[in-house]
């Protein structure tokens, strides 16, 4: 089966950045979160509530996105480690539709997961895409921040510099990071949008 083409920083970039303002109304910045059960890699159902009262960031990927690859060399890892250190949790989830060249089952996904020493709290599916159309997730990376009071207070990129280049992760603005900090200091965010960059998730009934 031949591999859909993946977007590349730059020229693409901007098909991947911009949601449409319609799919915003499902999950807008100041408002609660949409509530979701999904299963994580071992079949075990999580809820986004049951974390209330401590913050969560939901991170969308798929491991055959080279923006998700260059991360997840040691980026990615660093972030989750530094979340739990806060007390905030992190969740995983994949969209990727089952007839996608890029859906990896959900022991492949874990194992990958363990492969690359990830940290996160949990990696959920979402095969059906209903989660992550609920949160107008687009790309992988897609990054969102959910407070203690289950309100949803960043969407958008995991840092400034919209390329697949590691070198390029020491100078970009690190959002997530920077974001995570200021929750744990009790401070607002100094950006609570900023634009996603990434891989178009291969939802299901979209093309593979």
């Amino acid at each position: 089966m031949q591999r859909r083409p993946f977007l590349i920083a730059g020229a693409l970039a901007p098909l991947a950045t911009m949601v449409p303002q319609a799919a915003q109304a499902a999950a807008t910045v100041g408002q609660p979160a949409p509530d979701f059960t999904l299963m994580d890699t071992a079949g075990k159902p999580v809820k986004l509530s049951d974390f209330k009262g401590r913050p969560v960031v939901l991170e969308w990927t798929n491991p055959g996105c080279p923006f998700v690859k260059k991360h997840y060399q040691g980026n990615m890892q660093s972030l989750q480690k530094d979340a739990a250190s806060k007390n905030i949790a992190w969740l995983v989830i994949n969209s990727t539709a089952e007839s996608s060249a890029d859906y990896l089952a959900p022991a492949r996904l874990g194992q990958w997961m363990t492969e690359q020493k990830a940290a996160p709290t949990a990696t959920l599916m979402d095969e059906s895409g209903k989660t992550g159309e609920a949160f107008a997730a687009r790309v992988t990376p897609h990054m969102y921040i959910v407070n203690a009071q289950g309100v949803l207070v960043y969407a958008g990129g995991i840092d400034s510099i919209a390329s697949a280049r590691v070198e390029d992760i020491p100078k970009a603005v690190p959002y997530i990071q920077q974001a995570m900090a200021e929750i744990a200091a009790g401070k607002p965010l100094s950006q609570s949008t900023t634009r996603p960059y990434g891989c178009t998730i291969k939802y299901k009934g979209s093309a593979a």
